[in-house]
């Protein structure tokens, strides 16, 4: 990265003020949040937490293990992120990005860049790490998910089993 470009990456990591569009419904200056989230499959399963119902996000729903970069690299803090909500001990040599999810929720809101990475391996069992965010860890088939499954994540393991790199939601 160039050292010029360090304070606008740096800013993108900051908490924004709400979205509010420019006349017209033109949101250009708004910054987008940048979520890693990470698609495990074994045996045609997939992993998905059971979100805490108290959860300010998506309760009682099915979400990948997921976060938010924290001065860090995307790849850095999904290791991270693995290791403490799950247990979970990830190369970074073993990731790559398998698909990305543009979504906004709902009117007013931030939009948000998805970025959902895949390990070819990993070491540990899932755990639950954080019991006041996550309830259980549980291996779906990828063709029978549960009903309550955040919408960008299905979206996202829908794209990444057609082949798509790509998905935009609420749009």
């Amino acid at each position: 990265m160039n050292p010029s470009d360090q304070p606008r990456a740096v800013a993108a990591l900051l908490p924004a003020a709400p979205l509010q569009d420019h006349p017209g419904g033109d949101s250009r200056g708004v910054l987008n949040v940048v979520g890693v989230h990470l698609y495990l499959e074994r045996d045609g399963r997939v992993l998905l937490g059971l979100r805490h119902p108290d959860s300010a996000f998506a309760a009682r729903t099915h979400h990948f293990l997921a976060g938010h970069c924290e001065r860090e690299s995307a790849v850095a803090c999904l290791v991270r992120e693995a290791e403490e909500e799950a247990g979970l001990v990830i190369d970074p040599a073993d990731v790559e990005l398998v698909h990305l999810v543009h979504v906004v929720d709902g009117p007013g809101d931030r939009p948000r860049m998805q970025l959902v990475f895949r390990a070819r391996a990993w070491a540990g069992t899932p755990e639950v790490r954080e019991p006041d965010r996550c309830l259980s860890w549980d291996w779906w088939p990828a063709d029978a998910l549960p009903d309550r499954v955040v919408p960008y994540t299905r979206a996202a393991i829908e794209g990444i089993r057609a082949g798509r790199l790509y998905t935009e939601l609420g749009w």
